[in-house]
């Protein structure tokens, strides 16, 4: 069985690694829209053609079994139009997991971290109506964290006290006791968060989105595939790259075939 999977670049390499422990027998065709990023400062009548364009090739070119969107954004803002168009194939998003994280919050103050595209969209807010009632929310926005989760991927060391102070400057954020991970990317930055604030409990979109891609392919039947990455703009540091990619059973592509 082969699954495509597509992000803007590296964050959604978090949800394949979480489905290569539960299925590791998927072929994984990975996408990541180097090109465009970073999503999270572009407006949304940009990035939904740019997202079902590029998508769209890239399904005409693979012909995937289902299709596995883990970047947050792309999922908020084009998930339903791709099932429109495609309804003969899976699509499995990825939402900020705000449903466990207010079932855990004592304090009922929740932290949430994300792109400016996904703290501004209605699908959020959705979601905190649905499954946050009666907690209150303290979301950010960040500009910044995304790129910093790319270096920290490529083996730099980075600082993320001063792109995450926000979170906690405004009116009874004090009181956040859970903190959602907004953005796949941010998956790679787990580590630096959780000693910078040891006492709260993070949520990561990652394994969940990984076990309900478990759930939607279980059945879907098997077939010989490959195991690949593509980036639509040409990596510096693709050497480097092609080493890493390796830990998450892909080979880097030589090619570009799916430009933006």
């Amino acid at each position: 069985m082969t699954l495509l999977a597509f992000d803007s670049g590296i964050g959604g390499l978090g949800v394949v690694a979480e489905i290569r422990r539960l299925q590791p027998d998927h072929n994984i065709i990975y996408l990541a829209d180097n090109a465009f990023f970073p999503y999270g400062e572009k407006p949304d009548d940009v990035l939904l053609p740019h997202i079902i364009g590029l998508l769209g090739r890239a399904i005409a070119a693979h012909k995937p079994d289902a299709v596995v969107i883990p970047c947050n954004t792309a999922s908020t803002i084009a998930l339903s139009t791709l099932r429109a168009t495609y309804p003969e194939i899976p699509f499995i998003g990825c939402v900020p997991p705000v449903k466990p994280a207010a079932a855990a919050s004592q304090t009922r103050h929740i932290g949430l971290l994300a792109t400016p595209a996904t703290v501004r969209r209605p699908y959020l807010q959705n979601l905190i109506d649905n499954f946050a009632d009666g907690c209150t929310i303290h979301s950010l926005g960040s500009p910044t964290l995304a790129a910093l989760a790319e270096q920290k991927f490529r083996g730099h060391k980075v600082d993320i006290a001063g792109a995450v102070a926000p979170l906690f400057a405004g009116v009874g954020a004090q009181k956040i006791d859970a903190v959602v991970i907004g953005c796949t990317h941010y998956t790679f930055l787990l580590p630096e968060l959780q000693a910078l604030y040891p006492n709260l409990a993070f949520f990561d979109p990652a394994l969940p989105v990984a076990r309900q891609t478990q759930a939607v392919t279980a059945k879907l039947p098997n077939r010989p595939g490959q195991n690949i990455a593509y980036f639509t703009a040409p990596l510096p540091d693709a050497a480097d790259m092609a080493l890493r990619l390796q830990h998450f059973g892909l080979e880097l592509a030589q090619s570009v075939p799916h430009p933006a």
